[in-house]
């Protein structure tokens, strides 16, 4: 758990329950929680100027794919998952094989995904 202390994390969700939870997951594994962003024009704000360490992205944010806030998280090289209840297939063929978090998921899952992001980038 220490190496999640103070990790920044950037939320990207839309419906507001599901936002609530996962910020109360964050902080309960000692996360500092960025955001939370509901709309793709804000996550694309945080995205390219935030200082985040990782981020996870509901993969449909208000009937709008979030690739475009991937595709940003990406260049910076900050790592992501992506939050969906359709698995890799909910995904676009150019993020295959990224780190996806089946929904509804529990604090235990969100805390083995974020220390495999954590993980790649150290």
């Amino acid at each position: 758990m220490t190496a999640l202390s103070a990790l920044k994390v950037l939320v990207v969700e839309d419906e507001a329950l599901v936002s609530m939870l996962v910020e109360d997951m964050l902080t309960d594994l000692g996360c500092t929680i960025v955001g939370p962003a509901a709309e793709i024009e804000e996550a694309l704000k945080l995205a390219t100027t935030a200082d985040i360490d990782a981020a996870l992205l509901d993969v449909n944010l208000g009937g709008r794919p979030i690739f475009p806030v991937a595709d940003a998280l990406k260049a910076r090289g900050v790592p992501f998952a992506f939050a969906s209840g359709y698995g890799e297939a909910g995904l676009t063929e150019d993020h295959k094989g990224a780190t996806v978090l089946q929904k509804p998921f529990r604090e235990a899952d969100l805390r083995r995904v974020l220390e495999s992001l954590v993980g790649q980038t150290a």
